[in-house]
């Protein structure tokens, strides 16, 4: 039985729970969606799966909801990485909805010498995440994590984990020759390993950024092809990339609307 509406849930998921939602679900519940007592809709989270629950009471402001079943297990998640730097309101809460589809684990947002905006809001990039996973079928939510300038994020940088720059100048091999290489490494059904993909501001990055990113070890400069892509659509399109190659996009190659 599928179940049209998704919540994510922090609460430990067990078979005959009931747990409560905060004032805002609620409102959702019983004000937007227009759903009564005895509804069933379901709940998840990576570390228990997707569970099949019932809304045992609703109020104004209040809301419980028993655990039934479980839906689906937990399952291995993408590790891959989403490195940008902020663009403006609309455009980054489309970057974090659309990236949230595309699996990515972490949104790491990243001060460069171009990048115009100088606040983010976290918890609007987070709350952006939760609902695109809710709607895209995901088990798992995105870390949106604060902003952090760029030399000192390489400084801490977990080496093992390979990082795809977007490079709009200087050498950079095409993208999809590079994780093709990756792919034919690993093998079929194998992990990818740990990525990143970055992506600089409108403005592109400084020749000096660029000149240090490519001395480091795990870095590699890639391409997006012949054509000028704002930094939403390269980082889109390089998540693409990544997921058809080594991400779980190439298990399933089936899609379908959603409203």
């Amino acid at each position: 039985m599928r179940t049209e509406t998704r919540l994510y849930v922090d609460d430990d998921l067990i078979e005959g729970r009931e747990i409560g939602l905060d004032h805002a679900r609620a409102h959702y519940l019983r004000s937007v969606l227009r759903l009564t007592r005895g509804t069933e809709l379901a709940v998840f989270n990576a570390r228990d799966g997707e569970w099949r629950a019932r809304i045992d009471g609703l109020g104004k402001g209040w809301c419980s909801l028993e655990v039934r079943e479980r839906l689906r297990a937990p399952a291995p998640a993408p590790d891959v990485w989403l490195v940008f730097a902020p663009i403006k309101r609309a455009r980054i809460d489309f970057l974090a909805e659309k990236a949230t589809e595309l699996g990515v684990a972490v949104l790491q947002p990243i001060m460069t010498r171009f990048t115009a905006v100088s606040r983010v809001n976290t918890e609007r990039l987070a709350a952006n995440a939760r609902e695109a996973a809710e709607q895209c079928g995901r088990l798992s939510v995105p870390e949106v994590r604060a902003p952090v300038d760029l030399t000192a994020l390489m400084a801490d940088w977990p080496r093992e984990r390979r990082l795809l720059v977007c490079a709009e100048a200087g050498p950079a091999r095409p993208i999809g020759v590079v994780l093709g290489e990756a792919a034919a490494e690993s093998g079929p059904g194998s992990p990818a390993g740990s990525w990143a993909v970055m992506t600089g501001p409108e403005g592109g990055y400084a020749e000096s950024e660029l000149d240090a990113l490519r001395q480091l070890p795990f870095v590699i400069p890639v391409g997006l092809g012949p054509r000028v892509l704002r930094a939403d659509t390269a980082a889109l399109a390089a998540l693409a990339s990544w997921q058809a190659q080594l991400g779980d996009g190439q298990a399933r190659p089936i899609w379908r609307a959603s409203g």
